[in-house]
């Protein structure tokens, strides 16, 4: 005969239902995260997929697939203490690795290709917070939501017959979004920039940072370079691919072989009415500017076994101090890092990058070891 199961105590119920509690508010943030409670949000699922459109290269970040890890630190002058509380921004030195990029879309395309360059950085706080941040080489974006990001991707992708965008379909995207024709206009327009370390980034979207008073103001951040900006001659840049294709990340890994390269992070304030959930629209030029320290990158290496390889550089991982703002586009691009991740760690073994295949770089870093 068995024994009587005795009556389970009050405080036993209540931890028991605290736990229940917890595991559903877990459960309910993943179906949120997913987009199951909202069929009209763009999931981060949506997003891969309309770059994908675009080709697939198994094992590799579905955007901004060419790229080059690299290390060093951020020297903060204690500025940016009076505008956010965050560890960073205290006078000092955090240990930082990043990541040059292209937008090109294929891992193996030469470099001069028009479109984005791009530097990502994750920032180790002493407390143990992180701050990661991917940034651009153009003050404005070309879309404003993520739903307007699906559609140009999906406008721009190649013709399964021709290989090439149907004309007819760009125009329609075009005719419908003028921010994206200005920022064409504006990329046709801009020079061309010889070097990764002579180019200045930008946010892309707006943050608000929050000091210990509590008070909370709407920035964008940029990195302006310490090198002079130097142009390529676009004319000759498909003659340049041919002769040396990786040469914006031949001429990175040279530079830093040789001396660090520096940034200036400067951090620009809103005014009231300044838009912070559109990132097309740019902020007078007159808006006051805080110059909170210098970034300094020391070695370089390349991305198959560097620091960068297995890391999303997420905007939304941000410490105490840096918030996001209430652009779309934040939580859209935070999806979508972590929906390219997961595809491209499922893919295993990562093909070698193009960089690895290139003597010459591969003999100036082993000489940098």
């Amino acid at each position: 005969m068995s024994e009587p199961t005795p009556p389970r105590r009050p405080e036993t119920l209540a931890k028991g239902a605290l736990i229940g509690v917890i595991l559903a508010v877990i459960a309910g943030l993943f179906v949120w995260a997913a987009g199951w409670l909202s069929p009209s949000r763009i999931s981060g699922g949506r997003i891969v997929d309309a770059l994908e459109t675009h080709g697939v290269h198994p094992g590799v970040r579905r955007a901004h697939e060419k790229g080059l890890c690299f290390a060093g630190h951020f020297d903060a002058n204690g500025n940016g203490t009076a505008l956010s509380r965050a560890g960073v921004f205290a006078q000092g030195r955090t240990p930082v690795f990043g990541r040059f990029s292209l937008g090109v879309g294929d891992p193996n395309s030469p470099d001069g290709v028009p479109g984005f360059h791009a530097i990502a950085l994750s920032f180790q706080q002493a407390n143990g917070e992180i701050w990661r941040t991917a940034m651009d080489d153009t003050p404005i974006f070309p879309i404003a939501t993520p739903q307007s990001f699906v559609d140009f991707q999906l406008a721009t992708a190649p013709d399964k017959a021709t290989g090439k965008p149907d004309p007819a379909r760009v125009q329609a995207y075009m005719a419908a979004h003028p921010e994206t024709r200005a920022f064409v206009k504006w990329l046709h327009d801009a020079p061309f920039a010889a070097s990764f370390a002579a180019s200045t980034y930008y946010s892309i979207n707006a943050f608000r940072f929050t000091n210990s008073e509590g008070q909370t103001r709407a920035v964008r951040w940029s990195l302006k370079p310490e090198a002079p900006f130097v142009e390529i001659d676009k004319a000759k840049l498909a003659d340049l691919n041919k002769m040396q294709p990786n040469f914006l990340f031949d001429d990175a890994i040279q530079r830093l072989s040789q001396q660090p390269l520096r940034w200036e992070l400067i951090v620009t304030l809103a005014q009231p009415g300044d838009p912070t959930n559109d990132a097309t629209k740019p902020w007078p030029a007159d808006r006051e500017q805080v110059d909170v320290g210098t970034l300094v990158l020391d070695r370089a290496s390349l991305e198959d076994n560097g620091p960068c390889r297995d890391v999303t550089f997420d905007p939304l991982i941000l410490p105490a101090g840096i918030s996001a703002s209430d652009d779309p586009v934040l939580a859209a691009r935070s999806a979508a890092y972590a929906r390219s991740f997961t595809r491209r760690a499922g893919e295993q073994p990562t093909p070698p990058s193009a960089l690895s295949k290139d003597a010459a770089a591969r003999s100036v870093l082993e000489g940098a070891r």
